[in-house]
């Protein structure tokens, strides 16, 4: 799913020309959120840490501890403690005492460098490159604050994610740590196309550096180009989608052996693949062709469900995508092809991702942010349960799932020694309701607390250009 422009169930009309407008977003930000005062000070990280928990979730074993200290010097933790203990020089937190502590949450499919609206499709004419630029900014903090320090953005235009994760790396602007597939990987008219529904003098030629395929040897530069762009991951649209205003969500678009072409290359460059995904032939030639992981998912039949078991490839659902653009087109927000495509993808989803988790196929959180507003990431964790993942199963996909699928798992996905200090809390046990997820009141992320008692502390607004 995505408009045409961000395609993975996002818009077709999103920012063409961004380079320049990232930096002019790190400088304008204060502007941007000028109506938001911080509420708390919090200074980089002190040297040494003390959390002090009612209660924190081991997403390893997967069960509830009871009091815990976590100890962090810099951006990593030292030591996780049971009971409450100090530390000398140490700088003590004390979560309420009703409060549960998670590792920092991780959505493996967000797109921070859009928003879908009702009037997205016509945007394009009235925004201009800087526009959308500052609002990543914004949604970048936004994931941030509702808990979510990691995130796979899989798929924009013209690399603009990639400028974006740099800025966040650098401390110019704060947000979740960005793992970002820069352009997506399509064909010629199909979902990745960034001039679908174009008339035909403004439609051009895209190809491989505009991540336009339409064959292996194409396949090979457009993942090439990707590597000396800078991106982390591959993303690609062997399906039609719901957004983009063509005709069908679910017909294959990426023929096998092109398929296997990019994963051959992606796997050559230390690249995983992350395959978009709605319709059931789609999706088996995209786990022959060896991707990583399926995002959507909608139509898995019986074969595809036994075929991702044999290949261990994960399944990224996003159901609230799914659930938001069903919604909408009874609002009337899309043209009728998109919004015949979101009536049929919408209902489906959440039957999908139960029937997957039952058959026992490996599932990582991920939400498709960006068509429903960013910052309410954690619905996913609600809509998750009622397709029939227990509450635990559905934390640990948006932690130890989903930072195996990132093959980060030495870094973070849990609470122990030697990976990132990220850490969250919610205010009481989400094991009993899986709402509180949506009610995150601490956030820290390598050591630096960006909200507390449910405020945004001074850190979430400031960065290294003095904002």
């Amino acid at each position: 799913m995505r408009p045409a422009a961000h395609r993975g169930l996002l818009h077709k009309y999103m920012l063409r020309k961004v380079p320049l407008a990232i930096a002019i977003a790190a400088l304008t930000m204060g502007i941007a959120q000028a109506a938001e005062a911080p509420t708390a000070n919090a200074a980089p990280a002190p040297q040494a840490t003390v959390i002090h928990c009612a209660h924190l979730i081991d997403t390893v074993a997967g069960r509830m501890l009871g009091a815990t200290s976590i100890v962090t010097d810099g951006a990593r933790i030292k030591e996780v403690v049971p009971g409450r203990v100090n530390r000398d020089g140490a700088k003590v937190i004390d979560t309420p005492a009703n409060d549960t502590c998670l590792p920092g949450l991780i959505d493996s499919h967000t797109h921070l460098t859009m928003q879908f609206s009702r009037t997205t499709y016509t945007d394009q004419f009235r925004l201009n490159p800087a526009d959308y630029a500052i609002q990543s900014t914004v949604y970048a903090r936004r994931t941030l604050l509702a808990g979510f320090t990691a995130v796979r953005n899989v798929g924009d235009y013209h690399n603009e994610s990639i400028a974006l994760r740099n800025a966040v790396n650098a401390g110019e602007i704060p947000g979740p740590r960005i793992f970002s597939a820069g352009q997506f990987i399509g064909t010629t008219g199909g979902h990745a196309d960034p001039t679908d529904g174009y008339r035909w003098d403004l439609q051009g030629d895209p190809g491989p550096k505009d991540g336009i395929i339409n064959s292996p040897e194409d396949a090979w530069k457009a993942v090439r180009q990707h590597y000396k762009d800078g991106a982390d991951l591959i993303k690609i649209m062997p399906s039609g989608g719901v957004l983009d205003e063509s005709s069908s969500s679910e017909n294959p678009q990426m023929t096998l052996d092109e398929i296997k072409a990019v994963v051959a290359a992606a796997h050559d460059y230390g690249f995983t693949v992350a395959a978009h995904a709605h319709g059931a032939e789609a999706i088996r030639r995209a786990v022959l062709g060896g991707v990583d992981s399926i995002e959507h998912g909608t139509f898995m039949d019986d074969q595809d469900i036994k075929l991702m078991k044999a290949h261990g490839t994960w399944y990224v659902p996003t159901i609230i995508a799914g659930e938001f653009v069903m919604e909408k087109a009874k609002e009337g927000w899309y043209p009728p092809q998109v919004a015949r495509k979101a009536l049929e993808v919408g209902p489906k989803i959440l039957a999908t991702a139960g029937k997957a988790y039952k058959a026992g196929v490996k599932i990582a959180f991920g939400t498709d942010a960006g068509v429903y507003p960013h910052g309410e990431n954690a619905q996913e964790f609600v809509y998750m349960v009622q397709a029939g993942m227990p509450p635990m199963y559905a934390i640990q996909a948006a932690t130890t799932h989903a930072a195996a699928l990132l093959k980060h798992t030495q870094d973070f996905g849990s609470v122990s020694a030697g990976k990132y200090a990220d850490v969250i809390a919610v205010p009481g046990n989400p094991l009993d309701d899986i709402g509180l997820m949506k009610k995150v009141d601490f956030v820290m992320k390598e050591g630096v607390v960006y909200k507390q008692d449910g405020q945004p502390t001074a850190a979430s607004f400031k960065s290294s250009l003095g904002m």
